[in-house]
C-alpha cells in the first residue's frame, strides 16, 4: 500500500482561515484513499512532536505540501515546522548532513538525502494572478511560480525526494473560481497519482 504524508501549512489570519487549503487537503485525501493510499495529515495548530514528524517522512512514499503563499513564500509557522523538524533530521532520518565529506568538502553538497524513494508535490495557494506569472511585464518579472517556489523545491531535493509538479490556485481572494480550482486539481491528482 503506498502512503502520503499531506502536510497542511496553512497559518490563519482573521482575513484568511484556511478553508481553501484545508478543502484542497480534504480532496486529496479522498482521492489517494480511493486509489488505495494510506493518508496522514499534519497541521501547523498540531503540537510538534519532532520524532513522530521525522517517522512520518521515512513512512511515506508521498509527501504534499498544501500551503498559501504569504508575503512572496511559506507561512512562518511551516518554516518553524522546518527548522526544528528538517534541521532534527539533518542526523540521517532524512539526510545525513548536507552530503559533504571531511576528504573532499567542496562537493556533493545537498547530496546527502535518504527519502530517495519519496516524492513531493507542493500545491499552493495565491491572492496573485495567474497572469502575474510568466510575463516580463508583470510584477513576477517573467518568473514562474516555481521560480518563486525554488526554495521550497530545494529543502525537499535536499533529502533525495523527486518533485511532482506544482499545482496552483491563483487569485483566490477578490476573483476566485473555487468550483473550477477544485475541477483543476481532481485532474492534476488523477494526472500523478
Amino acid at each position: 500500500m503506498n502512503k502520503a504524508l499531506i502536510i497542511n501549512a496553512h497559518q490563519y489570519y482573521p482575513f484568511s482561515e484556511g478553508k481553501l487549503n484545508t478543502t484542497l487537503v480534504d480532496k486529496t485525501v479522498s482521492h489517494l484513499n480511493a486509489k488505495g493510499y494510506e493518508t496522514r495529515v499534519v497541521t501547523m495548530a498540531e503540537p510538534l512532536d519532532i520524532e513522530q514528524q521525522l517517522e512520518l517522512h521515512r513512512w511515506a512514499d508521498v509527501v504534499i505540501l498544501q500551503s498559501p503563499i504569504n508575503w512572496m513564500g511559506l507561512p512562518w509557522s511551516f518554516k518553524k515546522y522546518m527548522d526544528e523538524v528538517y534541521t532534527a533530521g539533518m542526523g540521517g532520518a532524512l539526510c545525513n548532513g548536507d552530503g559533504r565529506s571531511a576528504d573532499n568538502p567542496k562537493a556533493n553538497y545537498g547530496r546527502g538525502g535518504t527519502l530517495t524513494n519519496t516524492r513531493y508535490m507542493l500545491s499552493v495557494t495565491f491572492n496573485a494572478p495567474a497572469e502575474s506569472f510568466n510575463d516580463e511585464h508583470e510584477f513576477f518579472e517573467g518568473k514562474s511560480v516555481d521560480d518563486l517556489l525554488f526554495p521550497a523545491h530545494m529543502n525537499f531535493k535536499f533529502f533525495g525526494m523527486q518533485s511532482i509538479p506544482t499545482f496552483s490556485c491563483f487569485d483566490v481572494m477578490k476573483n476566485a473560481d473555487i468550483e473550477h480550482d477544485l475541477a483543476r486539481f481532481e485532474s492534476h491528482l488523477n494526472t500523478h497519482f
